[in-house]
């Protein structure tokens, strides 16, 4: 039996040992944790193979079993990651910043751990590594639930990272992973507050709405988004075609991924069809409003499309289908964005300052992009090694979760005798 108190217990000593650990200490744990992956890579592949062999009988969609696997260069890039983070500044025990008072006061604002983090996460087995990399650099314990279909390969993975901790001194508790899938255990999980200190749910709408409804514990939400491209009228078509392709085909099952693209009406006619060209090359099927309908009914080629839904735009597909609709303004362009977006990521093509002004200034996703693919929102891509999450709220981190948004301050004042009058 699954004994989350225990288990909270545990990771509340750890966090407590790990916030003594030097940065070297740390450092040296992330490049033990990388050597030891390398190691058993073999061993997490056969797991993961049998997560994925399952996966296909269990009718998995393609984007999700994207998610869940893992190859022999996945696992390369996890272990370079782990490395990566190693090389980062460590900002525990920093001063975010610092003043004098006039009694002679000296007060500092120190970054410190939180504590004890609790992710709950789905098919995505890298997770499990970014999140013990992040966490342990920053002094944090971490107790993880992934989802049922990748329990063989977390669970391979949380061993390689114990036999790591182990070899460094460090005790296994401070990650640890909940192997039983009784959904039952989340509700349990999510009022252990008086262990964990901030939930971390990635995951669909449904867990990030039981999350918000039923946790007793602070939750940060992000990992949805339902991300979209504006080409105005000034856009580089031949950017604007390059960027589209990236951001919906590089890799279309992840969050940051494109779901709608938005087109000014004074440039449909002749884009339209370009779009729907370099899609069919990349075998996406398109979802059109009216206005793109008809373009794309008048022109010949070989892209396969279909009348928009009711539901359409406001679908994150994590798949190769893509959204088209013509829009007047790029006031137009916006108001669909805030009615449709999840605040992750958008992006503007244009070579009007004044728009890309206006759209950066009136979109306010996580991440607005001028000119660039909504893939760039990503730890790693930000230069923060790895992400545990990329926040879409409002309240203590927005955008990639690296190391600093795993930090909380203390104040820290120095005195030579000073009373209260």
């Amino acid at each position: 039996m699954t004994d989350l108190i225990k288990m909270g217990k545990g990771a509340k000593l750890a966090s407590r040992e790990l916030a003594k650990l030097t940065t070297d200490q740390k450092n040296a744990a992330l490049h033990t944790i990388a050597d030891e992956l390398e190691a058993n890579a073999e061993a997490v592949l056969a797991q993961n193979a049998l997560d994925i062999e399952d996966g296909k009988k269990n009718g998995l969609t393609t984007g999700l079993l994207d998610r869940l696997l893992l190859t022999k260069e996945r696992v390369s890039k996890l272990a370079a990651d782990c490395r990566a983070v190693a090389t980062l500044p460590d900002p525990v025990g920093s001063a975010i910043d610092s003043r004098s008072l006039p009694n002679g006061l000296q007060i500092t604002r120190r970054r410190v751990p939180i504590g004890v983090l609790g992710v709950i996460y789905e098919a995505r087995p890298n997770v499990t590594i970014d999140i013990a990399t992040l966490t342990l650099k920053t002094g944090n314990a971490a107790i993880l639930r992934g989802g049922k279909e990748t329990l063989r390969s977390n669970l391979a993975l949380v061993n390689v990272i114990q036999a790591a901790l182990e070899k460094c001194g460090i005790p296994e508790a401070a990650v640890q992973y909940i192997d039983n899938p009784d959904r039952a255990l989340v509700s349990q999980f999510m009022k252990l507050d008086e262990y964990v200190d901030m939930l971390i749910p990635r995951g669909g709408a449904g867990l990030h709405k039981l999350c918000r409804e039923q946790a007793t514990i602070p939750v940060i939400t992000g990992g949805i988004g339902i991300c979209h491209v504006f080409v105005d009228e000034t856009a580089d078509f031949d950017d604007a075609l390059n960027i589209i392709e990236n951001a919906k085909v590089q890799r279309p099952s992840v969050c940051n991924a494109l779901d709608t693209v938005l087109i000014h009406k004074n440039v449909a006619d002749t884009f339209i069809p370009k779009v729907a060209e370099r899609m069919a090359t990349n075998s996406v099927s398109l979802r059109a409003d009216p206005q793109s309908l008809s373009v794309l009914d008048q022109n010949g080629h070989s892209a396969a499309y279909q009348a928009a839904g009711p539901d359409d735009f406001s679908t994150e597909w994590m798949d190769l289908i893509l959204g088209l609709k013509v829009v007047d303004t790029i006031d137009e362009a916006i108001t669909h964005i805030q009615d449709h977006s999840l605040d992750h990521s958008d992006s503007i093509v244009t070579n009007n300052w004044q728009n890309a002004t206006q759209f950066v200034d009136e979109v306010n996703s996580s991440a607005v992009f001028v000119n660039a693919s909504t893939r760039f929102n990503d730890g790693g891509q930000f230069g923060l090694g790895a992400e545990v999450a990329v926040s879409t709220q409002k309240l203590h981190a927005r955008g990639p979760m690296g190391l600093e948004e795993l930090t909380t301050y203390k104040w820290v004042v120095l005195g030579n005798g000073q009373i209260r009058p």
